[in-house]
């Protein structure tokens, strides 16, 4: 099998990377723009793997005395610098090759910078979804590429909401949220009109090691160290926080890997037996989420009590002053695990093993090591 993974040098790209290594034997090709978001080649290096000299699979403790090497040098793992606003050139489609599978990670995703400055989102979530998938309508032994977006695509979701299902109507309320909107409208027409064999995978909040610091998680392990206040997103009432369905980002890449089976599965069937072959494939849009609803402020008392020091913090209305942030945002995603997917590692372990990374690799955090 080969497996295309763009944006894989970026922070949930490397854990799909790190995933399909440790737990297939897939070839992999990272297609990457190599930017600020992606640290280089930083993220893929600092993932040590062995390289065995009797098998492409990484295996048991045979060969535990093989050299460990970043995931960026395995011999699986090959690396292509592209940036998809433009057309991928020729030279770089000769050098993708066949390819099985593809996971569409590439995208531009902080929302402070999509307000300020949208243009770059809309060319990398819209244009550059566009440019990869007219690369795929070429490839001939395809069998599934999956999009993956975001939940901000709906907009918020009141307190009453259950959850947004996957046929709900886009309402997004930020220029990151319409621009990866963009990209699954294009997904969905070429989808029909193409017959490209889409899967759009809908996620929520993801955390994990390897995370800009920047983001929510390592702000506050760097908040907690400091003993600085954390200012939490609340209501207008500044008396409830925001809320949203944290996952793994290697929770979210087994899901994924569950897809790519129940996809095998599906073509292991006899046709005969299977009926119709358009309504034997996996759907044009699932969700993936966390097992359940946390709130920022929760999940920052978690994150102190991993680290052993006290949250210094204080609830703002950030909300009403600076219209594009949503207060809470949930997705109904109980139809992929009907279909049997079981979640790796709960909320609290998933959280207690990132925080613990991070305390042992401050680098991570902008902190001397």
């Amino acid at each position: 099998m080969r497996l295309l993974i763009t944006g894989g040098c970026g922070f949930l790209g490397a854990h799909l990377v790190e995933h399909f290594l440790k737990n297939t034997d897939f070839e992999i090709v990272v297609l990457d723009k190599l930017t600020y978001a992606s640290s280089g080649y930083d993220r893929l290096r600092d993932i040590k793997l062995r390289r065995f000299a009797d098998s492409t699979v990484d295996g048991p403790a045979s060969g535990a005395h093989a050299p460990m090497i970043g995931a960026h040098e395995h011999p699986r793992v090959r690396v292509l610098g592209c940036d998809l606003a433009q057309p991928i050139p020729d030279g770089i489609r000769r050098e993708i090759g066949k390819v099985d599978y593809i996971i569409h990670a590439a995208a531009e995703s902080h929302v402070d910078n999509s307000i300020l400055d949208p243009l770059p989102f809309l060319q990398s979530n819209v244009i550059g979804t566009h440019h990869l998938l007219w690369f795929v309508r070429e490839l001939e032994h395809l069998r599934r590429i999956f999009c993956v977006s975001t939940d901000e695509v709906y907009g918020p979701a009141s307190w009453e909401h259950p959850g947004h299902t996957p046929t709900d109507p886009f309402r997004p309320a930020n220029p990151y949220a319409a621009a990866k909107a963009g990209g699954e409208c294009v997904a969905m027409a070429y989808a029909n009109t193409y017959k490209l064999p889409v899967t759009i995978v809908n996620t929520m909040n993801l955390l994990g090691e390897r995370q800009h610091p920047e983001k929510y998680v390592a702000l506050v392990i760097r908040k907690v160290l400091s003993g600085e206040k954390l200012s939490i997103h609340a209501d207008p009432s500044k008396t409830r926080s925001g809320t949203r369905f944290y996952i793994h980002c290697r929770n979210f890449a087994s899901a994924l890997g569950f897809l790519i089976d129940q996809e095998e599965s599906i073509r292991r069937v006899d046709p005969a037996v299977r009926g119709q072959v358009e309504d034997d494939c996996l759907p044009l849009k699932i969700h993936v989420a966390g097992e359940r609803e946390i709130s920022n402020l929760d999940l920052a008392q978690m994150i102190a009590g991993f680290v052993g020091k006290p949250l210094n913090y204080e609830l703002v209305d950030f909300h009403s002053s600076r219209p594009g942030h949503d207060l809470r945002y949930a997705l109904d995603a109980r139809e992929i695990r009907a279909m049997g997917w079981k979640q790796p590692l709960d909320i609290e372990a998933s959280l207690e093993k990132t925080v613990r990374w991070f305390l042992d690799n401050p680098r991570w955090l902008g902190l001397p090591a």
